[in-house]
């Protein structure tokens, strides 16, 4: 399991969470403008079971 943190094509930063089998099971349910509004917001639900954080390219 591992979040997946991505730009949209707006331009706003999202996180998707996806499981084990490469299914996703949770997601941001919003864009950020801010690299540092969408850390705070993932941060929130990270540090719950030390899943890791990945960025897409």
């Amino acid at each position: 399991m591992h979040y997946l943190v991505y730009l949209d094509v707006q331009r706003q930063w999202r996180w998707t969470l996806v499981a084990a089998n490469n299914r996703k099971i949770a997601n941001s349910g919003e864009g950020y403008f801010n690299k540092a509004d969408r850390l705070a917001a993932l941060n929130l639900v990270a540090t719950s079971g030390g899943t890791p954080i990945r960025y897409a390219a």
